[in-house]
């Protein structure tokens, strides 16, 4: 399908699962900071232009672009790049936008997953920000691919956390679900996690628990313990998610095999994607992985503009 409307793209983004409003306000900003120098230069310093191509392009050419991969993965942000192409092109004039591939599409070095014809200083202008976004996003979706298929065959699912870059959050948690994964809270405020600092505020694991359930009822409470006897602890006290932290395989097939039916349980600290079958034969329900978004390296995707019209 061709697009040749801001609107309709932002209707392939909003049924994505994405928040269009929060995407605009994503890449308004990038798209300022990239080409007006907000936070990097002095105030008043940027010309607000890509002056190269400003200087270097007629002002009514136009071009075809398209969006190729370069290594092989699983893509992730193909709305997130349209819209952000299409904001820029929309207000220079005409443009097309076809869409060649979906997110979660394993791809390999040539694909091409977005193709547009537009005015050649707009797409040159929005290639950086789309694809800084596309390129982030479908690295996290890979990062988060490998770990599923580790996990393949087993009970246990990967899940992210919030460790995320800021104001990045909601595409790359979107991106940890593209590649086969599961959100943890995705604030501070939707769900709470019980740890070590917060056990010795209240003075204890128990008293921690008892806090914030009685401040907040209806809130789900995941408690992070050390040792099987905060587990029985907490689980005894009405806890039914526990954060098992740093320990040892067989630690953690204990506690799982003891208080199996009574709580979820998530493995988190030292997991390698070599250890995660040797993790999910312990019985955990998660294995919470903060790489797959803080350590996710880019995958390699590149805009190559095809020729003038």
């Amino acid at each position: 399908m061709i697009y040749t409307k801001l609107a309709d793209i932002a209707e392939v983004v909003a049924a994505a699962g994405l928040d269009v409003d929060a995407l605009s306000l994503i890449v308004t900003e990038a798209l300022d900071e990239d080409l007006g120098g907000r936070g990097v230069l002095p105030p008043g310093a940027g010309t607000g232009l890509d002056v190269t191509s400003y200087a270097t392009i007629p002002v009514g050419a136009a071009a075809d672009g398209a969006f190729v991969v370069r290594q092989p993965g699983t893509v992730a942000g193909i709305p997130v790049a349209a819209y952000t192409v299409a904001s820029v092109c929309s207000t220079a004039g005409d443009f097309e936008l076809t869409l060649h591939a979906v997110d979660g599409d394993r791809v390999g070095r040539g694909d091409v997953l977005i193709s547009v014809t537009g005015n050649t200083r707009a797409l040159l202008a929005a290639e950086r920000v789309s694809l800084n976004l596309i390129t982030m996003m479908s690295g996290v979706a890979t990062a988060t691919r490998a770990w599923a298929d580790a996990l393949a065959g087993t009970t246990t699912r990967v899940r992210d956390s919030r460790k995320t870059i800021p104001g990045l959050r909601m595409l790359q948690k979107y991106a940890v679900r593209i590649g086969g994964g599961l959100n943890h809270r995705m604030s501070l405020a939707d769900a709470a996690l019980i740890k070590d600092n917060h056990v010795i505020a209240a003075g204890g694991v128990v008293a921690a628990y008892r806090a914030v359930r009685e401040s907040f009822p209806g809130i789900p409470i995941e408690v992070e313990v050390t040792s099987a006897e905060q587990a029985r602890e907490v689980v005894a006290a009405g806890a039914t998610e526990i954060l098992l932290d740093n320990m040892s395989s067989v630690a953690m097939a204990g506690i799982v095999a003891e208080l199996a039916g009574r709580a979820t349980f998530e493995a988190s600290g030292g997991l390698t994607i070599q250890n995660a079958t040797e993790v999910a034969e312990t019985g955990v329900n998660f294995v919470a992985v903060g790489a797959i978004t803080h350590s996710a390296p880019i995958l390699d995707i590149a805009f190559d503009l095809a020729s003038e019209n």
